[in-house]
């Protein structure tokens, strides 16, 4: 069983819908297609389930974040707004000269 070690320390089992809920709401009006979320769903599973012991919660994330910055970046700042707790503008500001920063020219 894979098991996942929340940001308060509670461990609890994967939740591979959970996992999925979270992904599609970034996605929600994004015309990514479907191969690529599924894709990106069983990569982050994968992963987990290979992982020694609980997998944290923000490992999660943090692939859940590079997986949405290779399909579409308008989801990965939705994701990121969220996982990363955006408060004002700037954050978004600073997100996106990061993406632009890294994309390939």
């Amino acid at each position: 069983m894979v098991l996942v070690r929340k940001r308060n320390g509670r461990i609890e089992p994967f939740a591979p819908e959970k996992l999925q809920r979270g992904v599609e709401a970034a996605f929600a009006g994004s015309a990514v297609p479907g191969p690529g979320l599924a894709q990106l769903l069983e990569e982050i599973e994968a992963a987990a389930a290979t992982h020694a012991g609980p997998i944290s919660s923000s490992q999660i994330g943090r692939l859940v974040l590079a997986g949405l910055r290779e399909l579409d970046e308008v989801s990965y700042l939705r994701f990121a707004s969220v996982y990363k707790g955006f408060q004002v503008a700037e954050d978004f500001e600073r997100e996106v000269a990061a993406l632009e920063d890294s994309a390939p020219s």
